[in-house]
């Protein structure tokens, strides 16, 4: 991460390798003491081996949240790992929770953590950066599997990137899923892997996969990632190819990722990352 790393870290650890890799990358940077808050039915159990003291919270406890937080005397805290989509419609809330989001005009994952995050600032605790200590798990552009993309899978990679810098600034489309110049389907709530699904039921064989972050993404939350789960989804629906951004995405256990789409033949791209400013 830029800057100096604190000695204090708390980890708010979601489903997924994500928290239990940024776990063992923030030891290995020279973080002493980390607190992790874990959830329960979301959160990976293998996670507790790297914690200093592990708190199990439900998801839509936000008063537990930040009483913990508060006593464990950490100053800074990251937000690694998906919750489940649908908990957060379907869980126990407890009152500070349930009037968080009663404050907003929109429920999305930027604004409900970026909420969180506002009430993680109001008790003395600052919201890392979602990448933090998992720099060398963004990777630079230029191509990561045998296969390069077909000319008509290049186009669709270049007509999905474009309908994402339109959509992205109205909280959809961080994934697409294109084939042969169709958009087949636009993430909105469901998550990465439900809307590539949904994709493979209507397109079938080959369908071509576009996963950014928006312009101005907040990249404390929700930054995206791509893992083995992902992978095995793709190669259930047999896609053709996958693109993320240089720098904007964070790839879990990069080589097997890699060995992955060789062996279902996949073509994995990494793509540029839009300049900074509008120009849409």
């Amino acid at each position: 991460m830029h800057g100096p790393l604190p000695t204090v870290l708390a980890l708010i650890a979601g489903k997924g390798a994500y928290p239990r890799l940024l776990a063992q990358s923030a030891r290995a940077q020279g973080v002493q003491r980390l607190v992790v808050i874990a959830f329960r039915g979301e959160t990976e159990s293998a996670i507790k081996r790297l914690a200093d003291e592990i708190h199990w919270l439900h998801v839509g406890q936000l008063a537990r949240l930040l009483e913990t937080l508060h006593a464990s005397g950490a100053r800074h805290a990251v937000m690694a790992g998906q919750i489940t989509p649908t908990n957060l419609f379907r869980v126990r809330m407890d009152r500070p929770m349930f009037d968080l989001l009663r404050s907003l005009k929109r429920r999305n994952a930027e604004t409900i953590f970026g909420a969180v995050g506002d009430a993680l600032r109001g008790i003395g605790v600052e919201l890392l950066p979602a990448s933090s200590c998992m720099e060398t798990h963004m990777p630079a552009e230029g191509l990561l599997s045998r296969r390069a993309p077909t000319p008509a899978e290049e186009q669709d990679i270049a007509l999905g990137l474009q309908i994402a810098r339109t959509t992205s600034g109205l909280d959809i489309g961080q994934t697409l899923v294109l084939k042969e110049g169709t958009i087949l389907a636009v993430e909105a709530f469901e998550g990465t892997d439900e809307t590539i699904r949904r994709a493979g039921r209507l397109g079938g064989r080959g369908v071509v996969v576009v996963k950014v972050a928006k312009e101005g993404h907040d990249m404390r939350f929700d930054i995206p990632v791509i893992g083995e789960r992902t992978l095995a989804v793709l190669r259930r629906i047999r896609a053709g190819a996958l693109a993320v951004q240089a720098g904007r995405a964070i790839l879990l256990e990069r080589e097997k990722l890699i060995a992955r789409a060789n062996a279902m033949d996949l073509a994995f791209v990494v793509v540029p990352a839009w300049p900074a400013g509008n120009g849409k």
